[in-house]
């Protein structure tokens, strides 16, 4: 008797195979049979994809024609002229707007222009550098000849100008050879009366045409019509001006006043 047929055995085999089993090589319900990629293949993929943007930012920033310095603005100025601020700047224009050392730009307008006294240099994207200028504003006069030293709120003595600034007082310190100089120079007496200065009321400031230092613990403030205040040292800074307009209130023809002790201010009429 003759064996099963070829095809009789292939329909045994496959009456056998286990439910649900795809034919050898092929995952489940795959007809087509498309492989899936290993993991290690799809992380390559993604690193590949990942530095192909990562390059392409790249260029975009550095290589390209394009986000590149085209222009600089200037705000912020009341003296400086935007063009001497632009120039002592000096931003590589063409550059890639990214490679701008803003540090390094801030550092050459301090040091080429002192009456700068804050920067900030700031990227305005997609092609402009903003320098963003606070000035310096006197508190006080220092003269020298013809010529007026402006004097800031920290102390610093940073321009020198042929007309004094309308409403800034002198300051007016001790000689060369004076025994205050000797013992604190002209920097420290300059704090101390720079100090005084701005803690004034905005009633008295405005009345004050000079400062007279004659050593650390001797300011005299020399006010319109004449009148004088003896401050004494800077300290108790507080203290001594509500004495003064306390006193100034009480006597108001007074053409002294004394607060060096402000526990027994004084006044008189010369």
């Amino acid at each position: 008797m003759a064996g099963p047929t070829t095809a009789e055995r292939g329909a045994k085999r496959a009456a056998g195979a286990s439910p649900g089993r795809s034919p050898k090589g092929l995952g489940p319900e795959r007809g087509g049979g498309v492989r899936a990629l290993p993991a290690r293949s799809r992380a390559l993929l993604l690193a590949l994809a990942a530095l192909t943007l990562a390059g392409g930012v790249l260029w975009l920033l550095y290589g390209s024609p394009w986000l590149r310095v085209e222009h600089v603005s200037v705000s912020g100025t009341r003296v400086l002229a935007p063009g001497q601020v632009r120039s002592a700047a000096a931003v590589p224009v063409g550059s890639p707007l990214a490679s701008v050392d803003t540090d390094a730009i801030e550092g050459r307008l301090r040091r080429a222009l002192p009456r700068i006294d804050s920067v900030e240099v700031v990227r305005s994207w997609p092609h402009g550098i903003g320098l963003e200028v606070i000035e310096r504003e006197p508190v006080l006069l220092a003269q020298q000849g013809g010529k007026y030293t402006e004097v800031d709120a920290k102390g610093v003595r940073y321009a020198t100008v042929d007309t004094a600034p309308a409403g800034v007082p002198l300051l007016r310190l001790p000689a060369g050879r004076s025994p205050s100089l000797r013992r604190f120079d002209a920097d420290r007496l300059t704090r101390e009366a720079v100090d005084v200065v701005a803690g004034l009321p905005q009633e008295i400031g405005r009345d004050l045409r000079s400062v007279r230092v004659r050593s650390y613990d001797s300011l005299t403030l020399e006010l319109t019509g004449g009148r004088t205040v003896f401050w004494g040292s800077g300290e108790e800074g507080e203290t001594k001006k509500r004495a003064l307009l306390a006193l100034m209130k009480a006597v108001p023809k007074a053409g002294h006043f004394d607060v060096s002790a402000p526990s027994a201010p004084a006044a008189s009429r010369s």
